[in-house]
């Protein structure tokens, strides 16, 4: 586990008084964020967020632990070992379901931007998603919304998730060997695994949500995907907290939408790059399209991830859920009006 402590990178301007004046104002100033992945581009808004100094110029001293994938994040919320995750819309829908009220309060995508590919090695024969049963799927980690996406593929061609093998890849250079060693037959993962992998022929995409159009039609409507979302009592208890996380995104949501590559390439870790730039960049220009422009979570967002979630699981269609009560767009929309230009 890795944990960062974000530096600030706020402009001079933001003199000590008023960092201190609004910390003091904060319920929480120290947060704690877990995230499943960090470097793909489905987090852009929080790495942006934290390389910037959003979050220190909203007086937050946040640490940032990051996993292999978001079942690990959304374990370490309910464990309480951390504040707030940066994880998938879904995981609000499906834990209500199992009784845990968690709410959803900052977007950072409008489209899941998974891609579900297989490998021209291992099947070269692929026709149909049908021929993916008795097959090895590789997602960042078990339970994960790469797995959930997946499934939700699989269960649209007549196929159960006990079919296939689901393998932890985690979302980063693993990903790719994975893949490319025939360790796994097919991928469900994100930016810029997904275009490392296109880009050397080492993947043939079957389904891809990093379109917008492409993910309403997956999903029969509006699929909130990457945001901010925490324990709904932290949520009405540190209401002040929640909105200094919130307005730290969608500033830098809004900061993405006027970005070129070449400003992404500045803004993020070499790291994320995962060695080759002009790969980083053609994600990136896959991606933008599907990141949030202003954090606001459609109305019918959980509609669309309670059917998604509950056509391959018996329990979530059972449950009568309080659909409404997984996010708020309060938060968002104070902070368009403070970044009305980012």
């Amino acid at each position: 586990m890795k944990r960062r402590t974000l530096i600030s990178l706020a402009p001079a301007a933001l003199a000590a008084p008023v960092f201190v004046a609004r910390a003091q104002a904060l319920e929480k100033p120290r947060v704690t964020l877990a995230v499943g992945g960090k470097n793909l581009l489905y987090y852009l808004p929080l790495t942006i967020a934290e390389s910037l100094g959003y979050f220190k110029a909203e007086g937050l001293d946040l640490t940032i632990n990051d996993f292999a994938g978001g079942s690990q994040s959304l374990r370490a919320l309910v464990g309480g070992s951390v504040d707030v995750v940066s994880g998938a819309f879904e995981h609000t829908v499906n834990m209500q379901a199992k009784g845990q009220r968690l709410r959803a309060f900052a977007l950072m995508g409008r489209a899941p931007q998974i891609v579900l590919g297989v490998s021209p090695k291992t099947l070269p024969n692929f026709k149909t998603v049908a021929d993916l049963k008795g097959k090895k799927i590789g997602v960042t980690a078990p339970g994960s919304s790469t797995n959930v996406m997946a499934n939700f593929v699989l269960a649209k061609a007549g196929l159960k998730p006990t079919d296939v093998s689901f393998i932890g890849v985690g979302a980063s250079s693993g990903a790719v060997a994975a893949m490319r060693s025939g360790q796994i037959d097919a991928i469900s993962n994100l930016d810029p695994v997904i275009t490392l992998l296109q880009r050397s022929g080492d993947l043939k995409i079957v389904s891809d949500t990093r379109i917008v159009a492409e993910a309403n039609k997956v999903f029969g409507g509006p699929m909130p995907a990457g945001c901010l979302y925490a324990k709904s009592e932290f949520v009405e208890k540190n209401p002040a907290t929640a909105q200094a996380l919130a307005s730290a995104i969608v500033r830098a949501d809004k900061w993405i939408q006027a970005a070129g590559p070449g400003d992404i390439i500045k803004a993020v870790p070499e790291s994320y790059l995962l060695g080759d730039r002009a790969i980083y960049i053609d994600a990136f220009l896959a991606a933008k399209g599907a990141l949030s422009p202003d954090g606001l979570f459609p109305e019918k967002g959980p509609d669309t991830a309670f059917r998604a979630l509950a056509s391959i699981d018996a329990e979530i269609a059972r449950a009568k859920l309080d659909l409404p009560a997984v996010f708020t767009n309060e938060f968002a929309k104070k902070a368009n009006a403070k970044y009305p230009k980012g």
